[in-house]
């Protein structure tokens, strides 16, 4: 059955979506992409090479752009001025690219979004043309008011970036995913196979994660993990799952018996 994910003006296959960051190398970076069978990449302009540094290794000899969509972040903006001036950044370096991934920062110990500057981030991006993916806090008010200006994607955390607490408030993500009309996707927080499950089982269109992943002892293993339990978890929601049931109820059957 096809189930592919639209964002903006692109349409995916895989609903996982990975970070270039904290990894050993370049190569154990490439052998995780390939792995988790993402399509879509994040790229933190602002500390990852991509071309502004010559004299540097370029993600890009791993990550090309033909084979991955990339999603320039905003990683480490704390206000907005300098989150669009990355993205403008990104849009010069990849030729006129404008799908991102905006992320306005709050405070360095949580990383927690500041909502403000992102409204007011998003809002001049969108004028100016870029499809905005953005993170934020797992308030449906928020989420909904991104939306309504234009957002192409909603990213509500499912707890603290690089925390992997998991899904911390599921309830509130269920009411997110119920009101949009854009996809949700659950970013920061995941920690392992499981989390990613229940982000899907919920509902959720997609799962972005990172440190999960190449902080892991076996980041490789742990992509390929991430791939199934994102592919499983999708399953599951589309299937739809048993009621839930106070007392037992046997497996059973307790009419139509063969024997006495």
């Amino acid at each position: 059955m096809e189930d592919t994910i639209k964002i903006g003006s692109r349409t995916f296959n895989s609903r996982l979506l990975v970070g270039t960051g904290k990894y050993k190398d370049l190569h154990e970076t490439d052998l995780a992409l390939q792995a988790s069978g993402a399509e879509i990449v994040t790229v933190a302009i602002r500390r990852v090479n991509i071309g502004q540094h010559p004299d540097q290794p370029n993600l890009l000899s791993v990550v090309p752009p033909e084979k991955y969509t990339l999603l320039p972040n905003t990683a480490g903006c704390f206000d907005s001025n300098s989150a669009v001036r990355t993205c403008m950044l990104a849009r010069e370096l990849l030729d006129g690219h404008n799908l991102v991934k905006l992320e306005v920062l709050g405070d360095e110990k949580t990383l927690y979004p500041n909502v403000t500057e992102t409204l007011k981030a998003a809002r001049t991006l969108i004028d100016d043309g870029f499809e905005v993916m953005v993170y934020t806090s797992d308030d449906p008010i928020v989420a909904q008011e991104l939306e309504s200006m234009g957002c192409v994607a909603i990213m509500p955390l499912g707890s603290l970036i690089g925390s992997g607490l998991g899904i911390l408030n599921p309830h509130t993500l269920s009411i997110i995913k119920e009101n949009a009309k854009v996809p949700v996707l659950v970013d920061a927080g995941v920690g392992t196979a499981s989390d990613a499950a229940i982000a899907m089982e919920l509902g959720c269109d997609g799962v972005l994660m990172n440190t999960a992943i190449a902080a892991a002892q076996n980041p490789i293993l742990m992509a390929s993990a991430m791939k199934k339990a994102v592919e499983a978890g999708r399953e599951a929601f589309l299937a739809g799952r048993m009621p839930r049931k106070r007392m037992a109820n046997s497996s059973s059957p307790e009419t139509g018996y063969f024997f006495k």
